[in-house]
This record gives structure tokens, C-alpha cells and sequence, in this order.
């Protein structure tokens, strides 16, 4: 069993492309996993879904056919030419895979290095893959060990202090742009979800009021309740209305087209900033006004040139990364060796009790013997087992370990098909304490 990622991310891939790459709805999603999945090679994937990334995670029996398939799938569905999709994605196979999930979660390989919305995302698209069939027990350690790295690199780091997203540059890049005050302003927030709350809530506190747009209204009055004092709500059909009247503008969506045009846009003497914040983008692009459109590509650079000291912060994190990959490793690596040894014990008991019988049925002993030789034989087998046993749990705790682990049940033949290894997840966890 291999773990890959397939990661198309701001680094490589300009707006534009991810616009075209990201996924529109969770059924979009689905329809992806049902099909990758049905590969006979594939064993589980799920999908990382942000404005700044599509990931694919998968655990498969072939990294080389994983690949492919997966730039083929992404290129019918968005229409993307295959090998432009290869120059654009980073491959990651197995333990740089692993090593990499583990620092997504982090908030590592964030366009905002620190921001907390990551790690939701990514459990937000296990669970979906989860609930359809799609992703299983496989993903599920690798995740679950990501969460554990995630929550050490926060306790061990200050780089989730002061809370950093792709909101809160936005909000900041507003006061200054306005003389280095929001008191007293507007800010008008198109979008319910978790950037626009935040965005909301940065308004808040930088004393402007808020008006809230949204096609959902009763979700907008239960955020504008959640968030106190000076917010107003309104519905998407009067946003012209406020898009040409306040100077501020924060838009995050999911809407697969921009919802707001040119035509909409009023050429009048004010000194509007706009802040769009959403994969596809809200705004067009829009010429002949007095209007400053940020766009995600820019909220990274302005992170880039405030933030450097999270950057020390970072490299911090990424030995605690490196640290977590190697103890999953040999987690797993100890989960597979005692399967292993008692499957092992199990086909010489058969074996065993096989040819006492068959000593018996053709008279080479007595019947009332063959306890007794039944118990000698086994505790031959014990005594000569004995070393090579202490052997492969020894090597189940070195980072190369696996391979030998792998190459005794090859020659041995030895079928861990019904087997969950999870059950000795307690034993093993306490000889690695010892």
C-alpha cells in the first residue's frame, strides 16, 4: 500500500488555473472519488478543496497509476489539457506525502502561514469521503496522526498566536489603505461562511460596522446575532445598492460565477477598496473606476511582506513535521509486525496438527500419542522462533524496518487480508514506551 498527494496549489498554479481546477459542490466532489476509487489499483482518496489548493490524498496499491489517473480525471472534468495539469501539480509519494499532509494540516504550506481554517478543511473532506465509501481506515491513520502533529506544532509554536487568515490580512490591508483607520466605516461582506464571518468579526474590531449580504438571509441574521452590535443584513439582490454606496468591500462566496459585473459597477467619485476572497472569484475585472481590487494572489504577497517572523516560527514547526513522520512510520511498522507473528504462529499450528493427524491415519504413531508429539513439535517450533520473532519486532522500530517486515510475509506467504491491525495498537504503543 502506497500514500500519495497530488497537489494543485498557489504555488504553481496562478488564480486563474485554480478557478478552473477547484470543485464546485460536495456532489462534484463525490462523483470524483466514486470514479477514482473504482480503479481496481485505487484503495481510498479524499479531497482537499480550498481557494488555494485541490489536493488529492490517496492510499492505492500503485503510486505511477494513481498519478495518472488522477491528472486524467481532473483534465475530462475541468478541461485543462493533461500534460499542462503535469507541469502544474506537485507529487508527493509515501513518506514526502505523508510528511506533507502532516504540514497542511500544520498550516505550514498555508498561503498564510498559521491560518486556523486549514485543519477543518482537511477533516471536512475526509468526513465527505468517509460517508460516501471512499476513504477508510487507511486515511484515516495517516489523518489522525496529522491532527496529533497539527495540535503539537500550535501547543510547542507561537505560530497560531494572533491568528492569521487570508481575512484578516484583507481587513488589515483596508485600515491601511484608509490612513491606517476603519472607526466610523463600513464594511460590506458578501458571503456567510467561515471567511466571511471572519472578515466580519476583523471589521468588528477595528471599529467599523458590517453589513451582511447573503442569498441565505436567516443565515446571515443568525451570524449577525452570533456577532453582536453594528451589523446589518440585506439580501444578494440589493448588493448594487451597496457595492455604490460604501467604500468597502469583502466578498467570499461559493458561487460558481462572479457575482458582481461590470455592468453593476457605477462610475462615481468614491474611493472604493475591494477584497475578493473566493475560488472562482466574486468580481470581474473591472476598468474605469476608482476602485483597488485585491485579489487572493495579492492578500499572499502583502502576508508575505508582514509576516516573517512566522517564517522562524515555521521552520520550528517543520522539525516537529519531520519528527511526527518518522513516529507514524514506525507506528504503522509496529502495527504490521504483530499481525504478522501471530499469523505466522497460527499457519504452524495448522500445520502442525495437519501432520499429526495424517502420522496418525497412517500408523506411524499411536493415537493416544499424538498430544504429546503434538506438544513437542509446537515447542520446537517455539524455541526456534523465538530469535527471529524478537528480531522482527526489533526491526519493526528502525525507519527501514518495513522492508523486512514485508519481505518475511512474502516468503512465508502470509495472507493479512482479514486481519485489522488496529487491535494491536495498544500493545505495540506500549513496548515503543518502554
Amino acid at each position: 500500500m502506497h500514500y500519495q498527494v497530488v497537489s494543485f496549489n498557489y504555488k504553481k498554479c496562478d488564480l486563474q488555473q485554480r478557478e478552473a481546477l477547484a470543485f464546485r459542490d460536495e456532489e462534484e466532489i463525490k462523483s470524483f472519488l466514486n470514479t477514482l476509487v473504482g480503479f481496481d489499483f485505487m484503495l481510498e482518496a479524499f479531497v482537499i478543496n480550498t481557494c488555494n489548493r485541490v489536493e488529492i490524498v490517496t492510499a492505492s496499491k500503485d503510486n505511477f497509476a494513481t498519478f495518472h489517473a488522477i491528472l486524467g480525471l481532473i483534465s475530462r472534468r475541468s478541461g485543462v489539457n493533461f500534460y499542462e495539469l503535469e507541469k502544474s501539480a506537485f507529487k508527493y509519494e509515501d513518506d514526502e506525502a505523508v510528511e506533507h499532509l502532516f504540514s497542511v494540516v500544520s498550516s505550514l504550506d498555508s498561503l498564510v502561514i498559521g491560518e486556523a481554517q486549514i485543519t477543518g478543511q482537511v477533516k471536512q473532506g475526509f468526513r465527505l469521503s468517509y460517508l460516501n465509501g471512499t476513504a477508510g481506515k487507511e486515511l484515516n491513520r495517516v489523518l489522525s496522526y496529522a491532527l496529533k502533529c497539527a495540535a503539537e506544532v500550535r501547543n510547542a509554536t507561537n505560530i497560531s498566536e494572533n491568528p492569521v487568515s487570508i481575512a484578516s490580512v484583507a481587513v488589515a490591508q483596508a485600515q491601511e489603505s484608509m490612513n491606517g483607520s476603519l472607526a466610523g466605516m463600513t464594511g460590506v461582506v458578501v458571503g456567510t461562511g467561515e471567511m466571511g464571518r471572519l472578515a466580519a468579526k476583523h471589521l468588528l474590531r477595528s471599529g467599523a460596522d458590517v453589513v451582511l449580504i447573503s442569498r441565505d438571509i436567516e443565515k446571515a441574521r443568525q451570524l449577525a446575532e452570533e456577532l453582536g452590535e453594528n451589523v446589518r443584513v440585506d439580501s444578494l439582490e440589493k448588493l448594487e445598492k451597496y457595492i455604490n454606496r460604501y467604500r468597502l468591500l469583502f466578498t467570499a462566496t461559493a458561487s460558481a460565477e462572479p457575482i458582481i459585473t461590470m455592468d453593476m459597477v457605477e462610475d462615481k467619485e468614491l474611493d472604493r477598496v475591494w477584497f475578493d476572497m473566493a475560488i472562482p472569484r466574486d468580481i470581474e475585472d473591472i476598468e474605469g473606476c476608482d476602485i483597488r481590487l485585491f485579489r487572493i494572489d495579492d492578500l499572499q504577497n502583502i502576508s508575505r511582506n508582514n509576516h516573517a517572523l512566522r517564517q522562524e516560527q515555521a521552520l520550528r514547526a517543520s522539525e516537529i513535521v519531520k519528527r511526527y513522520k518518522e513516529e507514524f512510520f514506525l507506528w504503522l511498522q509496529a502495527l504490521s509486525v504483530e499481525p504478522v507473528i501471530k499469523r505466522m504462529r497460527l499457519d504452524i499450528a495448522q500445520t502442525v496438527d495437519h501432520e499429526v493427524e495424517r502420522a496418525v491415519r497412517k500408523g506411524f504413531i499411536p493415537e493416544e500419542y499424538a498430544q504429546n508429539l503434538r506438544y513437542m513439535v509446537m515447542q520446537t517450533f517455539d524455541r526456534y522462533l523465538h530469535e527471529p520473532t524478537r528480531n522482527m519486532r526489533e526491526a519493526s522500530k528502525r525507519s527501514d524496518g518495513g522492508a523486512a517486515i514485508e519481505a518475511v510475509r512474502k516468503i512465508f506467504a502470509i495472507d493479512l487480508g482479514d486481519v485489522d491491525p488496529q487491535i494491536y495498537k495498544t500493545s505495540s504503543m506500549k513496548d515503543k514506551k518502554r
